[in-house]
């Protein structure tokens, strides 16, 4: 399976940066914050369910890791940074765990390692599972009302919440319910362990506000940036802030891109 993505073109010799995006978005979420890094080339990948790839799905992570594979064969990428936030974040990190070829590092901006236990996995499929068939028979806008409701959302402005509610209650709510439930948390194994082991660079970015994932790094084998004066989503509250950290993991000099 070959998904739909953005591509941007930069310079042949350097390596490719992957963006893939958090449940609910798409392929142009993080533009802003990778559009900046010219010199490289992008790609910015609709996930299965989402964007222009919502036709397509998965079943569980070992074919969404396939389909990423298949994506990148598809575009002759051989050196890649993988760059994800939230669900894209937890994709990135179960691909790597398998220590694919090419990858020669992984951005996490807010994304969760795994659950520990049997109870909490359980737990989670259920609260999934129930949001899942919401977004299949509800009106999304409602849905989504109530989605950022959540406590990681607790940063969001009133006014930030209700244009993420507009934006999201684009998606096709059937084929969200789908993805949501193939990667549930409740069925992501615990990447810690292999994530301790992969011998490529790892870096995990988190919003000053997000204190879930804030104690959430403290646990992961990572290289941990703090993104002041921001929430769960950094990237779209503090877009420069997010450019700058790339930057400095990357090696760039910022006053080349910005």
């Amino acid at each position: 399976m070959i998904l739909n993505a953005r591509v941007m073109p930069g310079e042949p010799q350097k390596p490719w940066l992957i963006f893939l995006h958090g449940f609910s978005g798409d392929s142009r979420e993080w533009q802003p914050v990778g559009d900046r890094f010219t010199a490289y080339s992008r790609l910015y990948i609709d996930l299965p369910g989402h964007g222009d790839s919502a036709d397509s799905s998965v079943a569980s992570f070992s074919q969404l890791n396939d389909a990423l594979l298949d994506t990148l064969y598809s575009y002759n990428i051989l050196k890649y940074w993988l760059i994800g936030y939230s669900l894209g974040g937890r994709v990135a990190m179960h691909f790597a765990g398998s220590q694919p070829k090419g990858l020669l590092g992984v951005i996490v901006e807010g994304g969760h390692p795994g659950l520990t236990s049997a109870a909490e996995r359980q737990a989670r499929l259920i609260s999934d599972g129930q949001w899942a068939q919401r977004f299949r028979v509800e009106p999304l806008v409602d849905v989504f009302s109530d989605w950022y409701q959540q406590q990681v959302f607790t940063s969001l402005s009133a006014e930030q919440r209700q244009r993420l509610v507009t934006l999201r209650s684009q998606n096709n709510g059937p084929a969200l319910a789908a993805m949501l439930e193939a990667t549930s948390l409740g069925v992501q194994p615990d990447l810690r362990a292999a994530l301790r082991k992969a011998p490529f660079p790892f870096h995990y970015l988190c919003g000053e506000f997000d204190s879930k994932f804030r104690a959430l790094a403290t646990e992961v084998s990572a290289n941990c940036h703090l993104i002041v004066d921001a929430g769960h989503n950094a990237h779209r509250e503090r877009p420069d802030s997010v450019a700058n950290c790339l930057a400095r993991i990357l090696r760039l000099d910022i006053k080349g891109i910005l």
